[in-house]
């Protein structure tokens, strides 16, 4: 699986597709949709989808597919390469949900929760499939949340394609289980190639599986935190895990109460952030190195007008 793409810029989302079988533009069609990497608190999350024509289910079947959870990674790639291979009658998209972007998403003012990410993951992977001219009839989702309500919502957003969510999809239908697969062997991938902009301190760092009870994974936080800036990108800040390590072990912080911008604030209260920006005059002729936390968002030095 080619994750060049991804590997650009770890800290966005990106969309991979293998091409459109010809078949699944003239045929109905079904398609499942299944995530990987939801419970971690490493790496990235990756939504799949899989399809192909109805009348190709007993050559799905014969492929072997199951619940990526139940097979061994081995096998994973296995049947992910033939997946892959039967480009004649079978396609799949993939959404890589970055840590960072995770991070960003649960920790904003304005809150979005992982169901409502994982929601629209899957509406914007059937909308992707529909644009690329896949005839969908019927979709397998495994479920998010209550999925009463999760198969309602689908079938009021695209109301000529059948909508079936339930509990262990992945386990039911092989379509599913497809696409299950095809999310699971990207994750994967993505984790054991993880390529860290923060430097190479942490480059040939053992995390295991990422899941918050693996013993490597603990280890791994808590011996590379910082204490002004966390962690690196690779880790998702919003999990508990990561919260109460950052509670016990970084600076602490008092954040002033901001004040409404009709309120006038006196010269002591309000000190400009660019007084502890200011440049070292003893060394005047070597610029200041900035910390890959600014230089990583284009933050740089400025001086006071």
């Amino acid at each position: 699986m080619d994750l060049s793409e991804f590997k650009k810029d770890q800290s966005k989302n990106v969309i991979l597709m293998s091409d459109v079988p010809l078949s699944t533009k003239t045929e109905p069609c079904m398609l499942g949709i299944d995530e990987a990497g939801r419970g971690p608190v490493l790496g990235p999350m990756v939504y799949g989808a899989a399809y192909c024509p109805i009348s190709q289910l007993d050559n799905l079947k014969a492929k072997g597919v199951a619940d990526s959870k139940t097979l061994t990674e081995d096998k994973r790639e296995n049947l992910f390469s033939l997946i892959d291979e039967a480009s004649e009658m079978m396609g799949w998209i993939l959404e890589i949900h970055s840590p960072n972007f995770i991070s960003n998403s649960m920790l904003r003012r304005s809150k979005y929760n992982l169901n409502a990410l994982s929601h629209d993951s899957a509406i914007g992977l059937i909308n992707k499939a529909l644009e690329l001219g896949v005839s969908i009839a019927e979709v397998y989702v495994d479920t998010v949340g209550p999925p009463e309500k999760y198969q309602d919502k689908l079938s009021a957003l695209f109301p000529d394609i059948k909508i079936t969510v339930a509990k262990k999809a992945d386990s039911l239908y092989p379509i599913v289980s497809a696409a299950s697969i095809c999310a699971k062997v990207a994750r994967d991938n993505a984790l054991k190639s993880w390529k860290f902009s923060e430097g190479e301190t942490f480059e040939n760092a053992e995390y295991g599986s990422g899941y918050p009870n693996d013993p490597l994974t603990k280890k791994f936080l808590s011996n590379n935190i910082d204490p002004v800036f966390g962690f690196p990108q690779f880790v998702r800040f919003s999990w508990s895990t990561a919260e109460k390590i950052l509670e016990n072990n970084a600076a602490k912080i008092e954040w002033e109460e901001v004040d409404d911008e009709d309120t006038p604030k006196k010269k002591s209260q309000s000190q400009s952030m660019l007084k502890f920006m200011k440049p070292d005059t003893t060394k005047k002729n070597e610029a200041p190195k900035s910390h890959y936390f600014f230089s990583q968002r284009n933050l740089y030095q400025t001086i006071e007008i």
